[in-house]
């Protein structure tokens, strides 16, 4: 069974080489991880913030893809901007392909009106990747008859296996106080060649991300004017697209606090993806999330679909509150 999914991994990398180039993990707690998801999130919030993601996606897979995040943002009330900070270690085929990164965010909010904001960031990151060769497993290694694999009859390395680069993102976000936003990113900018052989042209491909979303009053009615215990609902919507591929994700969050309960689907254009389910709670400045991807896409149900878990710790420098004119962007906290 291992060799079996070793060989299924190897094929989702092929895949990906060879179709899609170099693309980015993917998180289905994109508010959970609002550094990643727009450079103009960066900040966003009144209080310091301090979120950790994990994300294990086709775990019966033999670990196909497990993606470690860490962040901190922080606002600057003074100079009505922010600052954050992200490492994110991505590991595919259970090790075969590694990428680290980390960058650094700045952010500078812009009041339009007493009810209308628009936030402004900007992105610097370091990428490594590095491939572990040896853990690769080639059709050509596999005896048709029993099985067994030879290990010394793989396919030979490329001319390097350890790259770096550096890149560049900046994105924007429009809210209206605690009614509505729209954010749009734009994600490697000087698209830099992230490629194990000399000869090849493999860049990543520059990333376009649209979010928006709307915040529902299902107690008193009406946009906002969120009470501590009103029923809130929270349709969203986000639409990513790099190079070849689309991407469309549409559902709602419906929060009563302390928890937070949704669901949304997502459409890859050529095929359904997943359908996600997720849970959430809220404790005085503490949030942890943990959601599911029910897969519906050719891979199958048998991948194992999706788990992915979030914690966030929103806290604050200032000793004097008054001192604190940052408007935070009121978008789901999952």
């Amino acid at each position: 069974m291992r060799t079996k999914n070793s060989f299924v991994i190897f094929v989702l990398l092929l895949m990906t080489w060879s179709v899609g180039k170099a693309q980015d993990p993917e998180f289905s707690q994109y508010y959970a991880n609002p550094l990643y998801l727009n450079p103009a999130y960066a900040g966003s919030t009144e209080c310091g913030r301090l979120g950790l993601n994990y994300r294990n996606q086709y775990p019966s897979l033999s670990n196909a893809y497990v993606t470690y995040n860490m962040s901190y943002d922080q606002s600057l009330p003074g100079i009505n901007s922010g600052l954050g900070f992200l490492v994110m270690n991505d590991a595919q085929g259970d090790g075969g392909l590694v990428r680290t990164s980390v960058a650094a965010f700045y952010s500078y909010n812009l009041k339009v009106t007493n009810a209308i904001d628009i936030r402004f960031g900007v992105k610097g990151a370091y990428y490594q990747e590095k491939l572990n060769w040896d853990k690769f497993i080639f059709a050509s290694q596999i005896d048709p008859t029993t099985g067994n694999i030879n290990p010394g009859s793989g396919e030979p390395p490329p001319s390097k296996d350890n790259i770096t680069a550096v890149d560049f993102a900046a994105g924007a976000v429009l809210s209206h106080t605690d009614k509505f936003f729209v954010g749009l990113a734009v994600d490697h900018l000087t698209q830099p060649t992230l490629s194990f052989y000399d000869n090849s042209d493999s860049k990543l491909p520059m990333k376009i991300t649209v979010n928006a979303g709307a915040m529902i009053n299902a107690t008193s009615g009406g946009l906002g004017n969120a009470g501590g215990g009103d029923v809130m609902i929270q349709p969203n919507i986000l639409y990513m697209q790099q190079e070849k591929f689309h991407q469309l994700s549409a559902g709602l969050y419906m929060v009563k606090y302390p928890f937070v309960l949704g669901g949304w689907f997502r459409h890859n254009f050529q095929n359904p993806d997943a359908v996600v389910a997720l849970i959430g709670i809220t404790y005085n400045n503490l949030r942890v999330g943990y959601s599911y991807d029910f897969t519906v896409s050719q891979v199958g149900s048998k991948a194992g679909g999706a788990h992915e878990i979030s914690f966030a710790w929103d806290f604050c420098i200032y000793k004097d509150r008054s001192r604190r004119h940052i408007r935070a962007i009121k978008s789901p906290s999952f």
